[in-house]
C-alpha cells in the first residue's frame, strides 16, 4: 500500500484486480495499465495472501469466484486491520437489486455490472484513487497539525515552567526582604512554603491547589515590613506593649496582600492573616478556633512553627530537629489541626529532605 506524502502521483498506487477469467484480468490490466499499478491475482485465497504481504490501494473484485468468492474476501477484509481500510469495487455479471445491496452492506464503495465499459471502469477507478489520495492528505495534514500542536504545547509548557520558576524566585527574594529583618534564615520562605505544598497533598487537595500555596506561603510575615527593628530585632522577651505590637503584622499583612481578584495572591492574604490562629482558639489575630481557621492558615501554621523552631532567631538558638518534630507532635489539638499534624508526618521524611536541601550555607 502506498505511504502518502504531498509528492504522490496517482500513477505510483497499486490497484489489484481479482478475477477467475483470465481475460478479464488482462482486459482490466490493458485498460488501468499506465494509469497505475496492476496487480493481477485469479481467486480469492491467492488475493488475500497477496493484500497481506503487500496491502493495494483499491481493489477490483469478481464475487462468482471458485472456492472463495468476492463476498467471502470482504468480509475476511472488513475485519483485518491491515486490509479493512482498502476499498473494494465489486465488478461482475450479478447485477441483480440483491447482490448489489450485499456488496454495499458489506463495505464495497462500488459495484459495476458486467459486461463492462473501458471507460467507465477508468472513471470510477479515477474517481476513487482520487478519494483515497485526498483523504490520506487530509490524515496527513492532521498528523502534521497535531505534530505542530504537540510540539508548541511542549514548547508553551517549558516556557511556563520558566515563568513559573521565575515568578517563585522573585516572591521569595521580595519575601525575604520582611524575614531577613528578624532573622538570618534566607532560606526559611523557601522551606516553609515547600512543606506546605507537601502537606497540602498528603492532604488530598490537588495539584493546582498545592502549586498555589507554593507560592502564596512565602508572604505568610509580609506585614513585619511594618514593624519597628527596635522589636523585630529584640534578644529578649517582648513586653505586652511590644507584643501587642509584634502581633499587628498578621493585619499589616493582609491590607498589603488585599484587593487581588483570586489566584495566589488572595491566598497569601489569608495566609498573612491566619498563620497565627490556633487550633483551640488561642492565637491571633482574632481567635478563630477549629475548621473556622482556614485550611492554608492552618497548613501554614504547623510549617511556619516547625521551621522557626530549627533556625536561629535573635531571641533563641536553633533547636535539634528532634526537638522541634516532639513540639509539632505535642501541640497536635491545642496550637494545631490534628490532621495537619498527621499530615504532616506522614511526609516526614520528605519534610527533612526539604530542610536538608535548602538549609542555610
Amino acid at each position: 500500500m502506498l505511504i502518502f506524502d504531498d509528492s504522490i502521483d496517482p500513477s505510483a498506487c497499486t490497484v489489484m484486480v481479482v478475477d477467475d477469467v483470465q481475460e478479464n484480468r488482462n482486459l482490466l490490466e490493458r485498460a488501468l495499465q499506465g494509469r497505475y499499478r496492476v496487480r493481477k491475482v485469479p481467486d480469492g485465497e491467492t488475493a488475500l495472501l497477496a493484500m497481506e504481504e503487500d496491502p493495494p490501494d483499491l481493489v477490483l473484485l469478481d464475487v462468482r469466484m471458485p472456492g472463495m468468492d468476492g463476498f467471502e474476501l470482504v468480509q475476511i477484509m472488513k475485519v483485518s486491520p491491515l486490509l479493512s481500510e482498502i476499498p473494494v469495487i465489486f465488478i461482475t455479471g450479478l447485477d441483480d437489486i440483491g447482490n448489489k445491496s450485499r456488496g454495499f452492506a458489506l463495505g464495497g464503495v462500488d459495484y459495476i455490472t458486467k459486461p463492462f465499459q473501458i471507460l467507465e471502469v477508468q472513471a470510477r477507478v479515477k474517481t476513487h484513487i482520487s478519494l483515497i489520495l485526498a483523504a490520506r492528505k487530509l490524515k496527513h495534514h492532521a498528523e502534521l497539525l497535531e505534530q505542530t500542536v504537540e510540539q508548541r504545547t511542549q514548547q508553551l509548557s517549558l516556557a511556563l515552567e520558566k515563568l513559573k520558576g521565575a515568578s517563585l524566585d522573585s516572591i521569595y527574594r521580595l519575601a525575604r526582604a520582611a524575614e531577613y529583618r528578624d532573622d538570618d534564615t534566607a532560606a526559611h520562605v523557601e522551606r516553609m512554603s515547600r512543606y506546605s505544598r507537601l502537606i497540602a497533598l498528603a492532604l488530598g487537595l490537588n495539584h493546582n491547589t498545592a502549586e498555589a500555596i507554593l507560592y502564596a506561603a512565602p508572604m505568610h510575615d509580609v506585614g513585619k515590613i511594618g514593624i519597628p527593628d527596635r522589636i523585630l530585632l529584640k534578644p529578649g522577651k517582648l513586653d505586652s506593649e511590644e507584643w501587642t505590637i509584634m502581633k499587628s503584622h498578621s493585619e499589616i499583612g493582609k491590607k498589603i496582600l488585599e484587593g487581588a481578584d483570586g489566584g495566589f495572591l488572595k491566598l497569601a492574604e489569608v495566609i498573612a492573616w491566619t498563620h497565627h490562629e490556633k487550633w483551640d482558639g488561642s492565637g491571633y489575630p482574632r481567635g478563630l478556633a477549629g475548621t473556622k481557621i482556614p485550611l492554608v492558615g492552618r497548613i501554614t501554621a504547623v510549617t511556619d512553627v516547625f521551621d522557626a523552631l530549627i533556625c536561629r532567631r535573635p531571641y533563641k538558638e536553633p533547636f535539634p530537629v528532634e526537638k522541634a518534630l516532639r513540639i509539632i507532635r505535642e501541640g497536635s489539638g491545642g496550637h494545631f489541626d490534628p490532621r495537619v499534624v498527621d499530615a504532616f508526618f506522614s511526609v516526614e521524611d520528605q519534610i527533612l529532605g526539604v530542610m536538608e536541601e535548602y538549609k542555610e550555607s
